[in-house]
């Protein structure tokens, strides 16, 4: 892995685990200030300190003490600055190096498919035309028929050499980040939290595939605001890679004999996707423009007495919604939704399998990549016995 800084966990880990310093330090017998001084690294503990401190941030002595190597081709950027942001980029790191660890182990590493599409410019002038013109060639090349939807994307992206890696980050400046192939990568990563639907999981994926394939040469760690042009081009990435604009018409003709929230629904469970992707994307159509939005809300309401909340896609909800204690009403306003079945990474479990079969890795190895407990693990590794 090709890396530009790297940075103390002791810190990390604790924002990622939720803690105050003042949590930590009194779980670990310390003073704020002497804790804090550690932290910083102005003082060098005492090895029963660390082991205190380790037992308190609910890691091992390793995760503690051993600096995480930080991808540098890296995209995660946001409309505002996130608290977190060095929380989710370690637990970037830290699962793409046991993901690669894991493929030295195996010795089975895929090829990334999509590496001839990194400018595929030719003579489209327009960002968006450029868009589309790549997600047509990328299902070509991961050999979907032109009127194909997509069953699983995450079995479909692992297959073409790309990791995906499930967060949850209570978040609503954060969906997803991507990270380049030379980092052990391509990989990316999406927001699985309850408050985001499975829907927006899967344009997740495909946006971040946007980035990849129309933007690496802009990727760079240190760069925190988005690019409006960039975020743009892979929404039309996505919306296309997702919809292709033949079968979309195709669809969407044959289902007039329905009133249009139907017609939008059924091409919503066709592609599995949003019913904000099939609004935006029919917004695009002259025939409906940006009014499409409007008639939709209002006919829904006829429809079925309620309302939905929400904005335009690609949007994500509100501060507020996404503080709010239920996640369930969050998940409720995605009508006929997908659950979290439809979003399964399993190659890295199926390596996990592997060396432990091969007797490659110790089972608190496998633990730690699938961020599971010893018992759970155990209980894992005990159903795979006789099956094929």
């Amino acid at each position: 892995m090709n890396n530009t800084r790297d940075v103390s966990p002791v810190r990390l880990i604790r924002e990622a685990r939720g803690l105050s310093q003042v949590e930590v330090a009194k779980a670990a017998g310390l003073s704020r200030a002497a804790y804090q001084n550690i932290e910083v690294g102005k003082t060098v503990p005492r090895a029963s300190t660390m082991v205190n401190i380790a037992r308190a941030l609910g890691v091992s002595m390793d995760d503690l003490l051993a600096p995480v190597a930080m991808p540098s081709q890296v995209r995660f950027r946001s409309k505002r600055r996130m608290r977190s942001r060095d929380s989710v980029l370690l637990n970037t790191a830290k699962w793409l190096r046991d993901y690669c660890d894991l493929e030295s182990i195996v010795g089975e590493r895929i090829p990334w498919a999509l590496s001839t599409l990194s400018d595929p410019v030719g003579s489209c002038r327009s960002g968006r035309d450029r868009a589309i013109r790549a997600a047509e060639e990328a299902r070509a090349v991961l050999g979907l028929d032109v009127d194909e939807p997509i069953s699983d994307i995450c079995g479909l992206l692992e297959s073409a050499g790309l990791k995906i890696c499930l967060q949850q980050v209570m978040s609503d400046d954060f969906f997803g980040l991507s990270v380049g192939p030379t980092d052990g990568g391509p990989a990316v990563v999406v927001n699985v939290w309850d408050g985001i639907s499975v829907e927006r999981w899967i344009f997740t994926a495909a946006h971040e595939l946007g980035h990849l394939v129309l933007h690496l040469g802009s990727y760079d760690l240190s760069c925190i605001e988005e690019d409006s042009r960039e975020e743009t081009e892979a929404n039309v990435f996505a919306s296309r890679f997702l919809m292709p604009d033949q079968p979309f018409r195709y669809e969407w003709n044959d289902t007039r004999g329905l009133s249009f929230v139907e017609r939008v629904m059924k091409l919503k469970r066709i592609y599995r996707v949003s019913y904000k992707v099939v609004l935006y994307r029919l917004s695009e159509d002259e025939r409906y423009g940006s009014g499409v939005w409007r008639r939709f809300y209002y006919e829904y309401r006829e429809l079925y007495g309620a309302g939905l909340g929400g904005k335009a896609e690609p949007d994500g909800l509100g501060a507020g919604e996404f503080l709010a204690s239920d996640p369930e009403p969050l998940r409720s306003r995605e009508p006929l939704n997908l659950s979290e079945a439809d979003f399964v990474p399993d190659r890295q479990a199926r390596l996990v399998r592997q060396a432990l079969e091969r007797e490659l890795m110790t089972l608190s190895r496998a633990a730690e990549i699938m961020r599971l407990d010893i018992r759970s693990m155990r209980a894992r590794a005990s159903s795979w016995v006789g099956e094929p």
